[in-house]
């Protein structure tokens, strides 16, 4: 449940703040003081939904290298680090993709791939993962990131935050503008909003974005199957996908960072699943079985 809570906090804040930021610099009266303007506050809510989305992006894998500790490996120094710089060579070269950065860190299983474009991406691998599979295991969940990374799937997923974002933003000023115009009906000195807005709003967007994250995680869900197809692709068999995904079933394995959550090859999964960002183990085994 905690783990759920801060996937929720980290879609809304960024969000909150800016909304935030720009009531404090009267925008918000500036939108109603005659009347809500619609074209100019569909371009407001497009300008906090996408900026907000798009810096997370831009940030991505910065963010990935510092919350995780992972280190990029410039020269490998051993045998396991040489092994790991040419299978990701090799599935990029296979999915025709640049090389992305490859990276390695401290950590219980898991490895994930970000970065704000196909030309600017990282895979990274946890040492825990390393150590509890075996090569044709590493090299699926390898081929599963790499396999994001050739979907585009950073992008998409960042295009669809956005688009939830500015709806929420849009229709969270909207009901506040009602809600504000009915508690001040026979006021008719004050313009601009009130505070029924303010209040309204912010609460609004609380709920909204909630709505919106469950919107989030469906596709976030569904991308992690696209994404084990393409390793199964890449691997020539879905085989070894399987076994990986089977191996992660039997061990102790550590979400990311919040900000990370839907990255990771295992993690996102809880009490509430519309809001879990992969589907459980057995529906991605069963769902490679048709492959």
């Amino acid at each position: 449940m905690k783990r759920i809570v801060l996937f929720l906090l980290t879609n809304l804040a960024v969000m909150l703040v800016l909304s935030v930021v720009t009531s404090l610099l009267g925008v918000n009266k500036f939108l109603t003081t005659n009347g809500l303007n619609l074209g100019m506050l569909l371009a407001f809510s497009a300008v906090i939904g996408f900026g907000g989305a798009f810096i997370s992006l831009l940030m991505s894998k910065t963010m990935a290298k510092w919350s995780t500790g992972a280190r990029v490996i410039e020269a490998p120094s051993s045998s396991t680090e040489v092994w790991l710089v040419d299978t990701v060579a090799k599935l990029a070269k296979r999915a025709n993709l640049p090389m992305p950065e490859v990276a390695i860190y401290e950590g219980e299983p898991n490895a994930f791939a970000t970065g704000a474009t196909k030309n600017s991406s990282l895979v990274a691998v946890s040492t825990g993962l390393l150590q509890s599979m075996t090569r044709d295991e590493a090299e699926a969940v390898l081929a599963h990131e790499v396999a994001h990374i050739a979907n585009g799937d950073m992008v998409t997923l960042t295009l669809i935050q956005g688009v939830v974002n500015t709806f929420v933003v849009f229709l969270a000023r909207i009901v506040g503008y009602v809600v504000d115009s009915f508690l001040r009906r026979n006021d008719e000195e004050s313009s601009g909003p009130g505070i029924g807005y303010m209040v309204t709003s912010m609460i609004c967007e609380i709920v909204f974005g909630i709505v919106a994250s469950i919107i989030v995680a469906w596709f976030s869900r569904q991308r992690e199957f696209r994404a084990d197809a393409g390793a199964a692709q890449l691997m020539g068999s879905a085989v070894p996908m399987q076994n990986a995904l089977r191996r992660l079933g039997g061990l102790h394995t550590e979400p990311l960072p919040q900000n990370m959550a839907a990255s990771g090859i295992a993690g996102g999964q809880g009490i509430m699943a519309l809001l879990a960002t992969h589907p459980p183990l057995e529906e991605r085994i069963a769902a490679l079985n048709t492959r």
